[in-house]
């Protein structure tokens, strides 16, 4: 399977995302070889601390094959999913989850902990982890050097 062709449009709504001030995290749902779900962050935007993209890719999805299970579909996400989002995928029943970059703060799909994989869950996603990761890390690597400049231009000018 090539992964990185749809890694390439999850890494496209990071940047929609980061294109409008948020934090440059999209995800994709790919099911029989299409997209059915796209998201990228909105918290900031939609004051929620659920719209993660995976989050907002998720229920795209579901919503596009009127059901919450998805078992024949995969995620793609530039960054290491988070505990919720880990509990999402479960609960959609997704297929397998590729992600770009580990996530050293939050990450439950290896770094943590592998929420995805336990056996104690009534539903394990197959896990395929840093995928693109060099040009997923940037993203986020990028963002956060420009929003620490532009801060200390800011006080430098106060």
């Amino acid at each position: 399977m090539r992964h990185d062709r749809w890694m390439e449009e999850a890494i496209r709504e990071a940047h929609r995302a980061e294109q409008i001030g948020e934090v440059p995290i999209g995800a994709v749902v790919v099911c029989d070889g299409e997209i059915i779900g796209r998201g990228h962050n909105l918290r900031e935007t939609d004051q929620d601390p659920t719209a993660h993209a995976e989050m907002v890719a998720i229920r795209e999805a579901a919503n596009r094959l009127g059901s919450w299970r998805l078992p024949q579909c995969n995620l793609y996400v530039t960054l290491e999913p988070c505990p919720m989002c880990s509990g999402a995928i479960l609960l959609s029943r997704l297929n397998t989850v590729v992600f770009g970059t580990y996530d050293p703060k939050a990450g439950c799909a290896g770094t943590l902990m592998n929420l995805l994989r336990d056996p104690r869950f009534n539903h394990q996603a197959e896990v395929i982890g840093g995928i693109m990761e060099e040009d997923c890390s940037q993203l986020l690597t990028g963002f956060f050097q420009q929003l620490r400049q532009r801060k200390q231009k800011k006080r430098s000018a106060d």
